[in-house]
């Protein structure tokens, strides 16, 4: 090789090495440093676009875990107030079964009177509970209501325990039982309905019972209030609009109320049957008091249901809406808190002789009484009926807390699963930089050390001077 000054390609060379040797460590050092192989789009451009995606997703799916834990906190509040509704009711239903007890005086009902309406003011401060700010069971939030052509849904009571081929036409001494057993009736006993609507309530009898129908025992109940409705399996129309049927899809006698909406609403209906001597005739009034609230009236209203985000994707959610807890929505009173108007009742309907009927009103309202044993009586399948509304709300949100715990886990496990192919794409594993870092640090220095020794190459020629 020519001895040459103005090129020292050897320098050149080896400090062209030593950069990429220093470029390299820079690398390494900046891998160690952050624990991370890939730092910026340079060191993998595809992986460093797929590890943002991912990063994105973790954090969606972190924030939709949190959404599910508030949103089981929201359901947590709402279910407190359910439930001390449903407690209310229990303590009003055993107030109603004393009150119906003649060991009680006038006096000692008006005492329970009392009572029962100070409980019935708990429901609707119950129904007032809160979370951020919101209303949650005042109906405020509740789910989409059409009903029958949008006008909302009917009170309907259905009868399971009578034959499939009762019809309205069959008279009460021939009814049978859904076992094929006669139910009991004789033409000498006395039957008296009672049904509440707006806190009021009403009693029919007709005494004795002599060859009366089906139709003549439901049309007791003023026709204003409710009416018979069906005799076969389809007991009425829910808030979706959708056909409601027996639980066996079995024919079935139902009463329906004359009008639609919570305002207008039968809180509750009962027959009884009494011997000719007064005396009760239990056995007959299990089958005959047996008409269970199977639609429940509700106002016709738009969806305000509740949207819990639980998704990374738009309109992954949970809706849940709550349905109207306040006291008038139960039944328990009257909407506009006004009692009996003191109108007369309309004439009882004609009857087969020697059948003689007869209505009047036991319980003036606004909320429900017990005042009198027969109302007391009444009472009794009112507060029954707004227990089943109160538990069939609790069952909801518990099946949404139920429904959020499984979401809540499984996002988690995403989470930790994408963060694990993330942690693969972009972490640095540090035994191997450490290695390559020793590498680089030990070529570096190398590197310098030989240029060193190629600048000292260059004074060689000097010695062709002396």
């Amino acid at each position: 090789m020519a001895m040459v000054v103005k090129n020292n390609m050897s320098a050149v060379n080896t400090l062209n090495t030593l950069n990429k040797n220093q470029s390299e460590l820079s690398k390494s050092l900046q891998k160690v440093s952050s624990g991370m192989k890939i730092n910026s789009a340079g060191d993998d451009a595809s992986g460093m676009a797929i590890s943002e995606r991912m990063r994105v997703q973790i954090r969606a799916l972190d924030q939709d875990n949190n959404n599910t834990v508030n949103g089981s906190a929201l359901m947590r509040t709402a279910e407190g107030a359910v439930q001390s509704t449903i407690e209310i009711l229990k303590t009003l239903k055993e107030k109603a079964i004393n009150a119906a007890n003649d060991t009680n005086t006038d006096e000692d009902r008006a005492l329970i009177q009392k009572e029962v309406d100070k409980l019935i003011d708990q429901i609707d401060d119950n129904a007032l509970t809160t979370y951020n700010g919101m209303y949650l069971v005042d109906g405020s939030q509740n789910g989409l209501v059409l009903g029958d052509s949008g006008t909302g849904t009917y009170s309907s009571f259905t009868n399971t325990s009578l034959a499939t081929d009762t019809s309205p036409s069959t008279r009460l001494v021939n009814l049978v039982r859904r076992d094929g057993n006669a139910v009991g009736i004789h033409s000498s006993d006395t039957l008296t309905a009672s049904w509440v609507k707006n806190g009021v309530t009403y009693t029919g009898t007709i005494s004795p019972i002599g060859n009366i129908n089906v139709t003549n025992m439901i049309d007791i109940i003023t026709n204003s209030d409710a009416s018979y409705y069906s005799r076969n399996a389809r007991v009425g129309v829910d808030e979706y609009g959708r056909e409601v049927f027996t639980p066996d899809n079995q024919p079935a006698l139902t009463i329906r109320a004359s009008l639609a909406g919570a305002n207008n609403q039968i809180a509750g209906i009962t027959f009884s049957v009494t011997d000719s001597s007064g005396k009760m005739r239990n056995e007959v009034n299990a089958v005959l008091d047996a008409f269970k609230e199977t639609v429940r009236a509700q106002n016709p209203s738009v969806d305000n249901s509740l949207v819990l985000q639980t998704g990374t994707k738009a309109n992954q959610a949970i809706k849940v809406g709550f349905t109207d807890m306040r006291s008038a929505a139960l039944g328990l009173q009257s909407p506009n808190g006004n009692g009996w108007d003191r109108t007369p009742l309309p004439a009882a309907p004609t009857l087969p002789a020697p059948s003689v009927g007869t209505r009047t009103v036991v319980g003036t309202g606004p909320k429900v009484q017990v005042t009198t044993k027969e109302a007391a009586n009444a009472a009794i399948n009112v507060f029954e009926n707004a227990l089943i509304k109160a538990t069939d709300q609790a069952v909801v949100i518990g099946a949404v807390q139920n429904r959020l715990g499984y979401t809540s886990s499984n996002l988690v496990v995403a989470s930790e699963n994408v963060q694990a192919s993330e942690s693969t794409i972009r972490d640095a594993d540090m035994a191997k930089e450490m290695t390559a870092y020793t590498k680089h640090n030990v070529l570096t220095q190398s590197a310098q050390a030989m240029l060193a020794q190629a600048n000292q190459n260059s004074s060689a020629v000097l010695s062709l001077l002396q």
